[in-house]
Formats: C-alpha cells, sequence, structure tokens
C-alpha cells in the first residue's frame, strides 16, 4: 500500500513566532486612536481571526457604529502601530528547528496565517522564512480568513496534497475551528495564551506548549524521518 504524504499547516502569529501581544497592543492603539475604549483581554480573545472579522467583533461589542472607510483605517493604524513593534519579534523555542527537522525528513510544510503580507514579512525575516521560496498564504490570498477554513485549504492545494492527510498547528481556537471545517487534524500550542482545554475544546487532537514541545514529540503526530 502506498504511503499517504503527511503534510504540516502551520499558523503564524502565536505558533511560530512570539508575536501576538504586539498584535494586541497594537489594535488597541488603533482602537485607541479612533476613541473606541475596549480591554486588551477582549482584544486578545479575537487575535487568530482576519483583521475585519476581528473588527467587526470587538466594535460589536462597544456599540460603536462601523463603516468601511472606519474599518480600512483601523486596519491601517494597526498596520503601522505593529509595524513599529515588529523588532521586538522573536522566533518561538523550537520553531526553526522544528521546520529544519520537516525539511530534513521531507515532510511538506507551509504556513497559513490571517494577517496580510504587510503585517506577516516581519514576523517572516525573523523566523527566517523566504514566501518566495516556500510557500506562504496570507490574508490578501483567500476570500475568508479564520475561523473560515480557506486558509488552510489553500495551503494544503499550494502544497499539492489532500486536505485530509495534513495536520494544522495553530495556538487559537480559531485555527481549530478552520481546522475542522477544512476537515484536517488540529495540533494546539499553548503558546498564544490559549489553554489547553480550550483548544482541545476546539477541536485539537494534540496539545503542546510550543512549537519545541511538538518538535519533542513529533512521532506522535506522524512526523518520522
Amino acid at each position: 500500500m502506498e504511503r499517504r504524504q503527511t503534510a504540516f499547516l502551520f499558523d503564524l502569529d502565536g505558533t511560530l513566532v512570539d508575536s501576538v501581544y504586539q498584535h494586541v497592543l497594537a489594535w488597541h492603539e488603533a482602537l485607541e486612536h479612533e476613541g473606541i475604549r475596549l480591554s486588551v483581554w477582549r482584544i486578545h480573545r479575537r487575535i487568530g481571526m482576519s483583521g475585519g472579522l476581528l473588527t467587526d467583533m470587538l466594535l460589536r461589542e462597544t456599540g460603536t457604529a462601523l463603516d468601511p472607510e472606519r474599518s480600512e483605517r483601523l486596519q491601517r493604524l494597526h498596520a503601522e502601530s505593529y509595524g513599529r513593534r515588529s523588532k521586538e519579534i522573536r522566533p518561538l523555542p523550537g520553531a526553526k528547528e522544528l521546520l529544519a527537522y520537516l525539511t530534513d525528513a521531507g515532510i511538506p510544510w507551509t504556513i497559513a496565517t490571517s494577517g496580510r503580507m504587510e503585517t506577516a514579512r516581519p514576523t517572516l525575516d525573523a523566523l527566517g522564512v523566504d514566501p518566495e521560496k516556500i510557500p506562504v498564504v496570507t490574508r490578501d490570498q483567500v476570500r475568508f480568513a479564520k475561523p473560515d477554513p480557506d486558509l488552510f485549504l489553500a495551503a494544503a492545494a499550494r502544497l499539492g496534497v489532500a486536505i485530509e492527510d495534513s495536520y494544522v498547528v495553530g495556538d487559537s481556537v480559531w485555527d481549530m475551528l478552520a481546522a475542522r471545517r477544512a476537515r484536517a487534524l488540529g495540533i494546539g500550542v499553548m503558546s498564544g495564551g490559549y489553554g489547553e482545554a480550550e483548544l482541545e475544546r476546539a477541536g485539537a487532537f494534540r496539545v503542546y506548549e510550543d512549537p519545541l514541545g511538538l518538535l519533542n514529540h513529533i512521532d506522535e503526530v506522524g512526523g518520522r524521518r
């Protein structure tokens, strides 16, 4: 029987790079600039979904009217604020080693992020990933971002593998929900701030602390050389 090809589809922020809280503070600054008062913890609970959906949900909670011009302005302010914090971003423990292991083992992998390339570029640079060489799927390339499955379906297609044979690795419940809708197995990491129970309830079949934890248990998810 021919062995089916396993692939890993990674989220970026909070999964491979330590950038979730930079995003939270950038959104907080953007909202404050627009005179919208919202607790930081409420913003954190929405990180991982698309910027447009995030602003829709956050502004709905505040009862603030939203129009396309204001939504676009918020996303621009977030991108500018995040860009000023980009030098603070570092790869999470084991992230580079995990990607190197998969490459050496001949196991396909790619990155699928709800961010646009404008904000993803600094984190990809920190990770040492060149999107000219590694297929990277961003919000710019799909109709809907998480929790819709489009990003991960597009990522599997870019690799030429079946989504049913793919693992989605992410740090948020939005990643796990998108994985379930895409019919992929979800692997959770807690490096973005969500707890083990939350990730498991959203559909993760394994949860690790961070990329290093996944690398140390890669045999549990079929990541064989």
